[in-house]
């Protein structure tokens, strides 16, 4: 399958780990905007929409989906390894990104 962004996975992680949870509880953790991310998210199918928090505005809720279990090889939730080696899972995937920054 096509590899996913560092930005991705770890917004994915957060997801996973935390489900359900708001959009806004995400970017206060990653402290970007992940409008884009989520909706790339949404579209691979890899999350999906849980409902909706019951607190003013009541935001939607994300978890994760079917094929996010599948995706990672996983049978179930409980399976996740601990978080850290999940996201240097995706740190090896995200660091040929770096290597393109431009040193001044």
């Amino acid at each position: 399958g096509e590899k996913l962004s560092g930005p991705s996975l770890e917004t994915l992680a957060i997801i996973a780990y935390k489900q359900p949870v708001t959009r806004q509880e995400i970017e206060f953790i990653r402290g970007v905007n992940v409008e884009g991310v989520l909706k790339a998210l949404l579209e691979k199918g890899l999350i999906r929409i849980q409902g909706r928090k019951e607190i003013i505005g009541r935001p939607l809720l994300y978890g994760t989906s079917r094929e996010f279990l599948e995706y990672f090889g996983l049978n179930s939730l409980e399976e996740l390894p601990p978080i850290e080696e999940f996201v240097q899972q995706g740190e090896e995937i995200a660091v040929e990104d770096e290597s393109k920054e431009i040193t001044t």
